[in-house]
């Protein structure tokens, strides 16, 4: 099993629910079972008077989650050339019926985010209640070098970012640290990586009867002071000032011309960030730029629901797949997409991202009702 569950008792009587996410060869990427087995644990102790927190990591070293299973995505899409697989309309519905479930959890949801943090697992992190990263932690939204766009909600986190760092972050791929994410509140505390168990034996002292949010807070407050001295370096906040400027344009055009220009820059973060965007995908930067415009006065539902019809035409178009052949499957890393001149990109391609992809009712129409 690629899940594993357990519970622990506290000195009180409450139980802890421990869930981890266990395929460590593929640094724990989510796949379609994972997604609804997950779902399911959660759903489960969320009716369990006597579960009264939930702590959810990953297994190994190198990685909480390093984002969805999208080889197999990719297949269906091969099966079903311009049209949406069944597959990726199942995927997509469970991934972000998961995450959106992980941000109106009815109990403390502890994420503890070590590690490589990509796509699918931002979504998963940033849903919870409480979010831990550690000097390990790399967090991105890589999906530029795909054909992707970054969704899991990032058109919520990203939109709400200060200045453009949310813009240059989805247009760039551009991992960022544990200070970086505290920074960018994309992140609660700071944990060393050896504190878990620490973490653990704190949460089974507590007692769970009364004036939790005060003792929670003391637990993590302590746990965090221990952890401070390996503190990296803010990388983006610093960079806020110059980031802002470069992206005070008018549209996507001109935002992928002006991060261009920084590939041979002496800042050599600014420079790979700038690489990694001229070598992705130019229709994802147009997602990546309607998507945040769209999604800056949406409810956290809507973004979802916007999420899910985009997701579904990227695999009704080239450009997902390709990316996907290229970056994960042939590993070439030469990618011949469909449109590569990013200023020739027809509008109408754009808005059939945004067009209606199935019969009737929204799929997760009722998201609203959680």
């Amino acid at each position: 099993m690629n899940l594993h569950f357990e519970e622990r008792t506290g000195v009180d009587g409450a139980r802890i629910g421990i869930a981890t996410l266990d395929v460590e060869k593929s640094l724990n990427a989510l796949s379609l079972p994972m997604i609804e087995v997950l779902s399911e644990q959660l759903d489960a102790w969320a009716l369990n008077p006597e579960i009264v927190c939930v702590l959810l990591r990953g297994e190994g070293a190198k990685a909480f989650c390093a984002g969805g299973d999208v080889r197999s995505l990719i297949e269906a899409c091969r099966h079903h050339p311009g049209v949406v697989p069944p597959l990726a309309a199942h995927f997509f519905a469970a991934e972000y019926r998961l995450d959106y479930r992980l941000h109106t959890y009815p109990m403390p949801l502890i994420c503890w985010g070590h590690g490589y943090v990509l796509g699918g697992g931002m979504g998963l992190l940033q849903g919870a209640s409480i979010r831990i990263v550690t000097p390990s932690s790399r967090l991105a939204m890589p999906e530029i070098s795909i054909g992707l766009y970054p969704d899991v909600g990032a058109s919520w986190f990203l939109a709400r970012m200060p200045g453009k760092l949310g813009l240059f972050l989805g247009l760039t791929g551009a991992h960022i640290n544990g200070r970086d994410a505290l920074d960018l509140g994309l992140a609660d505390r700071f944990l060393r990586d050896e504190q878990q168990e620490d973490l653990i034996d704190g949460l089974l002292q507590l007692n769970w009867q009364e004036q939790t949010p005060m003792q929670l807070n003391s637990l993590l407050k302590a746990l965090e002071q221990e952890a401070l001295g390996q503190m990296p370096e803010a990388q983006w906040l610093p960079r806020r000032h110059q980031i802002d400027s470069l992206l005070d344009v008018s549209d996507p055009v001109c935002a992928w011309r002006a991060i261009s220009r920084l590939q041979h820059d002496n800042d050599t973060l600014l420079s790979r960030a700038a690489r990694t965007m001229s070598e992705g995908c130019p229709l994802t930067a147009h997602l990546v730029w309607q998507q945040i415009y769209r999604a800056r006065h949406m409810s956290l539902a809507q973004v979802f629901q916007m999420e899910y019809t985009m997701s579904l035409n990227c695999c009704r178009h080239p450009e997902f797949s390709e990316g996907v052949r290229a970056r994960l499957i042939d590993k070439d890393n030469k990618p011949h997409w469909h449109w590569p001149d990013i200023a020739a990109i027809p509008e109408a391609v754009i808005e059939a991202h945004f067009a209606k992809a199935w019969e009737g009712r929204h799929p997760l129409a009722d998201l609203n009702g959680y």
